[in-house]
């Protein structure tokens, strides 16, 4: 039985980044630049007014104020995205909208408020300006933000919605990035439904496909789902055949010592195991290896499996402790890390045989610390217990346990500013 940071290392030895794709700009969100992107154009293309206001000539305006304001005939308006033909000479402005070019002969813009324009009616044939102006003032340069030929987004980089909009104001309407890992998910046991099924007695419905099915997508792949296989190395079989083309397989349940749990013995078959049992709680059942299957082009190649046990808990656990890391890796991600706060336990957790113990608890801020508390009973089969939690509270192999009090490290599942 390995450690989980041992177990962890063994996962991304066995998974590399994918590669790229080209893909429309609002398909990319979360996706990571597989290329730099330069840019063809200035943004700003053309020196612009910052406000709504007045060009002028900084000159005119020297000397200007509420008490001795400074009057300009006013020669016309131009709107943004209209470029005027009009030139401001001395004695003159010209009304001016926020994004507007500014117009040859004025090097600078005076606000509305600014000017006595409220106190006269209508757009006024002359205008008082009540400040005295410098020049440049609020004017956005040609390519303040970017300019010709320069580096805008480096490879590497994760698209957020940011970088989305920079990328749609450069005209970019596709990009390169890594592509998203395909993720076949497989329940298997003789004692699951389909939630689309009537339940009969001694069955439960199949919860961990979707909750799994949610994590995938949730963290960017793209999920596929099987099915359900039943406890037979030939109903396990027939299913994973369906998914020997995608990137990374998940199962959920006979992962155990029991007479029916046979994902070990097919994994063993249809490609190797690279460990199985990893000392934590809960989720030590859990078996890493590797599948052989075909790329779409019919190229033999190794997919990395997953064996999760069927308690939903440690289903969930195991997916964010070393899948989520698996899949982030493939889409080319460098922080596979999930954030963690010190925070002080208000219950006890016990460590009764020297396993790394993962606690669900809910971590709250109060003051300057951190305050976790357990989200109730710990048992593996308690799926309400993660609709409480935010966290997972640690307890190390070496410690008997924590007292309340005790200041633990968490992992936190779900960072909200509210924490």
């Amino acid at each position: 039985m390995i450690t989980v940071d041992q177990a962890l290392g063994k996962v991304l030895e066995h998974v590399a980044i994918l590669e790229a794709e080209e893909s429309p700009i609002l398909s990319c969100l979360g996706q990571v630049l597989a290329e730099d992107v330069f840019s063809a154009i200035n943004i700003p293309p053309l020196d612009n007014s910052a406000m709504d206001g007045y060009a002028v000539r900084s000159a005119d305006t020297r000397g200007a104020s509420r008490k001795s304001p400074r009057t300009l005939r006013v020669i016309g308006t131009v709107a943004a995205g209209a470029i005027s033909q009009l030139e401001v000479e001395p004695g003159t402005a010209l009304r001016i909208m926020t994004g507007a070019p500014v117009p040859k002969g004025a090097d600078g813009v005076v606000k509305f408020e600014d000017t006595d324009e409220s106190e006269r009616q209508g757009v006024p044939a002359e205008i008082g300006v009540l400040i005295e102006v410098a020049p440049g003032a609020e004017i956005r340069r040609a390519g303040e933000d970017i300019a010709t030929g320069s580096l805008v987004l480096k490879q590497g980089t994760v698209l957020r919605a940011a970088e989305v909009g920079v990328l749609a104001s450069l005209g970019c309407r596709k990009v390169k990035v890594v592509r998203r890992p395909v993720v076949a998910v497989l329940a298997t046991g003789d004692e699951i439904v389909d939630i689309a099924q009537p339940l009969p007695d001694g069955k439960i419905y199949n919860s961990n496909s979707y909750s799994l099915t949610a994590l995938v997508q949730h963290y960017g792949a793209v999920p596929k789902v099987l099915g359900i296989a039943l406890d037979s190395e030939d109903s396990l079989m027939d299913k994973l055949s369906s998914g020997r083309d995608a990137d990374m397989v998940i199962t959920s349940g006979g992962v155990s010592l029991g007479d029916y749990d046979v994902v070990r013995e097919v994994v063993e078959k249809e490609g190797e195991i690279v460990f199985w049992r990893v000392r934590e709680k809960p989720g030590k059942p859990l078996v890493f290896g590797l599948l052989k299957g075909r790329s779409k082009t019919g190229e033999a190649k190794n997919i990395p499996f997953f064996g999760l046990a069927g308690n939903p808990v440690s289903a969930m656990v195991n997916f964010e402790l070393f899948t989520r890391p698996a899949i982030l890796k493939m889409m080319g991600r460098k922080n596979l890390a999930k954030p963690t706060v010190r925070a002080v336990v208000e219950d006890a957790i016990e460590n009764t045989d020297g396993r790394r113990v993962f606690t669900r608890v809910f971590v709250e801020k109060r003051g300057d610390g951190y305050f976790a508390r357990l989200t109730g009973p710990q048992g593996s089969g308690i799926l309400t217990s993660m609709t409480l939690a935010n966290g997972l509270a640690i307890v190390p192999e070496d410690k008997p346990g924590v007292e309340p009090g005790d200041v633990v490290e968490v992992m936190m599942l779900n960072w909200s500013e509210e924490v």
